[in-house]
């Protein structure tokens, strides 16, 4: 089975497809200035565009990884923009820990697999 990748850069790739399983790295805000809810909702907007780009969408993910920088001050905030964003009866397994992240100013950054729809 070949192994398609997406978004490829010299030490990683965005997206890899391996049949019907999507991969995608973690995502983060591209303005990293910006607030735990907006951070998040940035994350999330970069995840459905990934989705789509691979033949899927936010209701085939199987799993998610959330890494926090501080889970105390911004796990509520962060899941009210999650719980918008999930459709109702389509909650993927779900992890969410606290983690030094690469950078200071990163609040957020999932890590995501998900079902492609379409070949």
């Amino acid at each position: 089975m070949s192994v398609q990748r997406l978004h490829v850069e010299k030490r990683y790739c965005e997206v890899a497809i391996s049949g019907n399983l999507v991969h995608l790295a973690g995502q983060l805000a591209n303005d990293t200035s910006l607030d735990i809810k907006a951070q998040t909702q940035e994350t999330l907007d970069n995840i459905d565009r990934l989705l789509a780009d691979a033949g899927t969408n936010k209701t085939h993910i199987l799993s998610v990884i959330i890494f926090l920088k501080d889970i105390e001050q911004d796990y509520a905030a962060m899941n009210e923009i999650w719980d918008a964003w999930v459709v109702e009866g389509h909650a993927p397994a779900r992890t969410c820990v606290e983690s030094k992240l690469y950078a200071a100013e990163v609040l957020v950054e999932m890590t995501v697999t998900a079902v492609r729809i379409s070949n």
